[in-house]
């Protein structure tokens, strides 16, 4: 089940028996702030999730986001992983973490063992995007060798993002 593995972290599918975990990292201030209310407030909710976001694109893709876990506390802290969207022609990298694992090089950390994933499955290029004011992610993808290109509007939103690529 473990699909990427990295000094600190292990990165598995994501299971419905994860549904707790998700309801709570879907309704973090960081999340609700700057990815957006994926309107999930019940373990059903949560559930749901998993079932039409990660595991389908499993199903589709054979890639998505992934849990992360810690290997200090075996205990989730995030989900990091390749997402393909409407409205983009490359493969999106996208991550989230609990609040109180940021700072700690933990999404750097998983976004390289990504990276690293990306090449293995046959991809030459990735993107990345984000709100205008998320600044501590701009930092990590320039961090990580993504190049700020240009904006980007996604099907059925409004809201202009800033989009960095990287050739792999």
């Amino acid at each position: 089940m473990i699909v990427i593995e990295t000094d600190r972290l292990l990165l598995r599918k994501v299971v419905e028996t994860d549904a707790a975990f998700i309801l709570r990292l879907l309704n973090e201030p960081g999340w609700l702030e700057y990815i957006g209310d994926k309107g999930v407030r019940s373990m059903e909710d949560a559930v749901h999730y998993i079932k039409t976001g990660p595991r389908a694109m499993y199903e589709r893709e054979g890639f998505g986001l992934f849990l992360v876990e810690w290997k200090g506390n075996q205990a989730p802290i995030g989900l990091c992983g390749l997402i393909k969207r409407d409205g983009l022609d490359d493969v999106d990298i996208g991550y989230a973490l609990l609040a109180d694992y940021h700072g700690q090089g933990f999404a750097f950390e998983a976004a390289q063992g990504t990276f690293e994933y990306a090449k293995e499955i046959g991809l030459k290029r990735i993107i990345a995007i984000t709100t205008k004011d998320n600044h501590s992610s701009m930092k990590l993808l320039e961090k990580l060798g993504m190049n700020p290109d240009g904006f980007v509007i996604l099907p059925n939103d409004n809201e202009e993002l800033k989009k960095f690529s990287i050739d792999l």
